[in-house]
């Protein structure tokens, strides 16, 4: 059986149980099997959401006796999460974007919650500072990729609670800055994707309060409409899109959170419910293997940052536990990039402040099966 990119053989003639690096071959441990007779690995996912290998170990495969034994062994966290090359500088509501050749990290606070100006660029070996953002820095901005053009959209001014429609075109070719159209009303801790070729910016805040504003932004005609508004006001949701329709996943307004999941279809600019999830905000999240993950976040409720990776299950009618992260924290941006999940920067400890210190770390996550 393979399972977390590992092969598993249970061998009766030694009753050793075996694993195997699936791509070079290489034995990287072995365990005794307490009974002889008929081995069989099978793999399942636990209720905390570990990946486990179980062998059914003795008997002839229809009765068992005395001897025989059902053992389990867990994979470790390992196999599904690699550490990564950590950032240059630290960050936290920070924005991420892929441009499919390298990974873009933008914006934020870094040490003492002073911003990030540099934008760090990422290729798969190492981070290197490739420009600096225009103005005195922005946290909590979004930001998408289309084709190799990186569009930063709003976010608050330094570490501020002023929030700006700024919209900044970074063109990955010649290095160079652009302004777009800016935003209807100034705007951040707010989520964007790219659906069908158009930037999507739903929730965030101002200077007074969260926001259900969901505006559309046409690059062929540099133009923004406003389309169907979330159901409630809300910042630092999670979204993605999906399916060809664009998943917005928890969020926060003050000290409350929420799990609400709102679907949006263009089709029709209208909103629908879909399965909820433990309330939290500033979770990441990404499309991977098929499905939506969401990662990590914090929980006002529970005064916590959170580890915990869920999974939209097949049926799209739930969450279901995926591998937990190795470090719990808030604000961690997600990003696909060659085939993997990237969790960047990010924030340990609890707070609702956007400008509070980030972290340089990075994690790597390739699970994709269920077990």
């Amino acid at each position: 059986v393979t399972a977390g990119g590992l092969v598993f053989m249970a061998a009766t003639i030694d009753r050793q149980f075996r694993a195997f690096d699936i791509e070079t071959g290489r034995e990287l441990w072995h365990a005794d099997l307490p009974a002889s007779g008929k081995a069989t690995p099978m793999t399942y996912r636990g209720g905390d959401g570990r990946q486990y290998v179980v062998v059914a170990a003795g008997g002839d495969g229809e009765t068992w006796g005395a001897g025989d034994a059902i053992i389990a062994f867990a994979l470790p966290r390992s196999i599904a999460w690699q550490p990564a090359a950590p950032l240059l500088h630290a960050r936290s509501a920070h924005a991420v974007v892929s441009t499919g050749d390298a990974i873009y990290a933008i914006g934020g606070t870094g040490e003492g919650g002073a911003p990030v100006l540099d934008v760090e660029r990422y290729d798969g070996d190492a981070w290197r500072d490739e420009t600096k953002l225009p103005g005195d820095g922005l946290n909590a901005p979004a930001a998408v990729a289309i084709g190799k053009r990186i569009y930063v959209i709003g976010g608050f001014k330094t570490t501020t609670n002023v929030p700006t429609s700024d919209v900044l075109i970074y063109d990955t070719g010649p290095h160079t800055w652009s302004d777009a159209a800016p935003l209807p009303a100034p705007t951040g801790g707010h989520a964007a994707v790219v659906l069908d070729g158009k930037i999507h910016v739903i929730g965030g805040g101002n200077s007074r309060s969260t926001l259900a504003d969901h505006s559309e932004y046409d690059p062929a005609i540099n133009k923004w409409t406003d389309r169907a508004p979330l159901s409630r006001s809300k910042g630092s949701p999670a979204a993605v899109a999906f399916d060809g329709k664009l998943y917005s996943i928890g969020g926060r307004s003050g000290p409350g959170d929420f799990g609400d999941v709102e679907i949006y279809d263009p089709a029709v600019d209208r909103w629908s419910a879909g399965p909820s999830i433990e309330p939290r905000g500033t979770a990441g999240a990404a499309v991977h293997c098929g499905t939506i993950y969401v990662f990590g976040g914090e929980s006002q409720a529970r005064k916590t940052t959170l580890d915990e990776v869920l999974r939209l299950n097949p049926k799209r009618d739930g969450w279901e536990k995926a591998e937990p992260m190795p470090s719990a924290r808030n604000y961690a941006r997600a990003v696909v990039f060659k085939g993997a999940v990237y969790l960047v920067g990010g924030n340990p400890t609890v707070g609702m402040s956007h400008s509070s210190a980030g972290s340089r770390l990075v994690e790597k996550f390739e699970g994709c099966s269920r077990g």
